[in-house]
């Protein structure tokens, strides 16, 4: 069932104009960024190659680039998230799914899976434009593999805290503000605290991230988001269990 909720999703963002446009956007937008590191590499290349250890294409194309698109799912999660329950409460759908024989997780799990894949979309276009420069030299495959795995974490976590906040309100609008308003506020607090071990640091995402964009995978930084994205799944499942016993 969970599967089944979750291609409901996708063909419902698919068959949205909105969902087309923000991924044209979206492309558009990390292509143009590609571009523009490319120029910064071409341009900065002699100096480089006086360098001993100098960094190559990986280091200063596709981390960037991996980088941008943080930025770039941060502001375009919530306007995805904002109809995943908000849009079913408004239009008085969602008594009707709440009354189905499946239960509170299985909902939750399934909206949560259809708009994650529509983001891992946007991240293989990303990681395809990355692997292009094959043509023209060599990658540091560890070092993409640890961003990839880095923005894999850090969407889901993204999509599960969209999804709570939209599940608390019946109007979508409010919902992308409110989770706009939360992304935001916890990469702010990653610029909060002067020490970097402060609770406030620990607390960022984007922070989490910083490991993985230079190539480290910290299993502390992996159990901070397999524990955002659960217990922002738990708190919306909790949300619409009240929504269940009050019918």
């Amino acid at each position: 069932m969970i599967f089944t909720i979750a291609a409901k999703e996708l063909r419902s963002l698919f068959g949205s104009p909105l969902a087309w446009v923000i991924l044209a956007v979206l492309n558009a937008v990390i292509a143009y960024i590609f571009l523009l590191q490319i120029d910064a590499f071409n341009a900065i290349q002699p100096q480089l190659g006086q360098l001993a250890s100098a960094p190559g294409i990986t280091e200063i194309i596709v981390a960037p680039l991996f980088s941008s698109l943080v930025i770039v799912l941060l502001m375009v999660t919530p306007m995805l998230a904002m109809r995943l329950i908000a849009e079913e409460r408004r239009q008085r759908t969602l008594t009707l799914l709440l009354s189905a024989p499946i239960s509170m997780t299985e909902i939750v799990l399934g909206k949560f899976l259809g708009l994650f894949v529509f983001l891992c979309a946007v991240i293989t276009l990303t990681l395809l434009m990355a692997l292009s420069l094959y043509a023209g030299g060599t990658l540091d495959l560890g070092l993409i593999a640890a961003n990839l795995l880095g923005i894999i974490l850090l969407a889901a976590s993204f999509t599960a805290i969209g999804l709570y906040i939209s599940s608390l309100t019946s109007h979508p609008v409010i919902a992308a503000i409110g989770s706009l308003g939360a992304l935001l506020g916890l990469w702010v607090l990653g610029m909060a605290g002067s020490d970097p071990n402060s609770a406030l640091v620990q607390v960022s995402l984007i922070k989490h991230f910083e490991s993985f964009n230079k190539g480290l995978i910290d299993s502390g930084d992996v159990a901070y988001f397999l524990l955002c994205i659960g217990l922002f799944l738990v708190l919306a499942v909790r949300r619409l269990d009240q929504d269940r016993l009050r019918g």
